[in-house]
């Protein structure tokens, strides 16, 4: 289907002598012209933004769409905004299938402009282009209704009918192709009708008091996102040690700077460098670098205590993060891979230090507490005295030093304050919550209580 594309949109450029470029509705490059000409100003900030990151900004389309293209059913002469960085004019052909807008067909204007048969040629060859985005929208529904089938389907015959017509639908090679099942959550929007490099996507339904509308008694796989709705992303792989295009499609949901390849890199370097300055072991250099970050953290603060504990870019407050599920073969078993998807999605969101994008695998506790968690959080009355804004700072104490594995040192490092108030602290907690934390269970307690508020909030 891409080249088809890139095939009409050559036979566009030859018809009118200069290149174009073709977007869909939302202003996502599909396929672009071939540009030879020295001169600078053709290739002006906003064609030369569209190529390199496969679209546009809000406000350039709201820009264009302005002269009525999305209304128009033939040529729209756009002329050149310099302050917008539009240097040169534009000629829009609109691309459309019975009626109804598919995308959009670009071109540099120069004087005296294309003859007018050149642009009636040009404009059928839109048309083709429009019967072919339409076929592929219905594609993309039809295979976004399936996917969701499978993701929220109950257990038995329900599930194995939705797999079967998932499976005809991606075609037979699906069987056997190594797929990634990515989270992103929460999800405010519609649905992408597509997203470049993932093979299906659809919304999934939560139970919150923000769940979908349309279907809200629609099941959902046991840990996924309880408020609001996630958008779930199917993507396939090459190698199962290989999630980096299941990376990139999450970071790219998320936005500039949401990666966490880069962030493990960078943090795997820093463990070398404080291997080497201090001459111990790999746990010795994650030590000494949860005490460097710790202390130069301030208080509330979210970079990483452990060196290699993935990525540092801190979530924003009630933003969405994403997970990744452990790869696998087939379409079987995608309903658990997206309860891994979620939980990494809520695991990510909850603790910073994992996201914005976390895989299941790297987790840690997460993945049981995820696993234990219901829609209502799990409220233990021991802990109860701490989980309330009052005590947030005595929380934060609690959860570092259990996180330390209860060593004194590390634990006020970490904290940025001294040994003595770290004991004072602690005290209070002792006797807030009735517990001791000379013993490991009530230590057991207390630490998973504190995780599983964190996914609750």
């Amino acid at each position: 289907m891409k080249g088809d594309y890139q095939d009409l949109v050559d036979e566009i450029s030859t018809l009118l002598g200069a290149p174009a470029t073709l977007e869909n509705r939302d202003f996502r490059l599909i396929a672009f012209g071939a540009h030879d000409s020295d001169d600078d100003l053709a290739m002006d900030p906003v064609r030369t933004r569209s190529i390199l990151t496969r679209g546009s900004t809000a406000a350039v389309r709201s820009w264009f769409e302005g002269f009525g293209i999305a209304r128009a059913t033939g040529p729209v002469r756009i002329p050149a905004a310099p302050e917008a960085g539009v240097f040169r004019g534009r000629i829009c052909l609109p691309v459309r299938y019975r009626g109804i807008v598919q995308g959009y067909v670009w071109l540099l204007d120069r004087e005296p402009g294309p003859a007018p048969d050149a642009l009636a040629a040009a404009m059928e060859v839109a048309d083709r282009i429009g019967v072919l985005l339409a076929e592929e929208a219905k594609a993309g529904a039809d295979l976004s209704r399936e996917f969701r089938a499978v993701l929220t389907a109950g257990r038995g015959w329900q599930q194995d009918m939705a797999v079967s017509a998932l499976r005809a639908a991606l075609g037979p090679a699906a069987a056997d192709e190594l797929h990634a099942v990515v989270c992103v959550a929460p999800w405010t929007g519609e649905p992408p009708a597509t997203v470049p490099g993932a093979a299906a996507v659809c919304v999934v339904p939560g139970r919150g008091p923000d769940a979908d509308a349309a279907a809200p008694d629609a099941p959902v796989a046991p840990g996924a996102p309880a408020p609001g709705r996630a958008l779930a992303l199917l993507v396939r792989l090459r190698a199962a040690d290989a999630l980096g295009p299941a990376e990139a499609v999450a970071s790219r949901l998320l936005g500039p700077g949401s990666g966490s390849a880069a962030a493990r890199t960078a943090a795997g370097a820093a463990a070398g460098a404080a291997r080497t300055a201090t001459g111990g072991s790999a746990a010795g250099a994650a030590r000494t670098a949860a005490a460097v970050s710790g202390a130069a953290r301030p208080a509330g603060g979210a970079a990483a205590r452990t060196a290699g504990a993935g990525a540092a870019v801190a979530v924003a407050p009630g933003g969405p993060a994403a997970g990744i599920a452990e790869p696998g073969r087939g379409l079987a078993g995608l309903a658990d891979a997206w309860a891994q998807a979620s939980a990494a999605a809520r695991a990510a969101a909850a603790q910073p230090r994992l996201g914005p994008v976390a895989r299941w695998s790297s987790i840690g506790p997460y993945r049981m507490l995820s696993a234990l968690a219901s829609a209502a959080p799990a409220d233990d009355p021991a802990a109860r005295p701490l989980l309330g804004p009052a005590q947030r700072e005595l929380a934060r104490t609690a959860e570092v030093f259990l996180d330390c594995a209860g060593q004194a040192g590390r634990a006020a490092a970490a904290l940025g304050i001294h040994r003595q108030t770290l004991y004072y602290r602690l005290a209070r907690v002792e006797q807030l919550t009735g517990l001791d934390l000379d013993e490991g269970e009530d230590r057991l307690l207390l630490h998973m209580a504190l995780k599983a508020a964190r996914l609750h909030a």
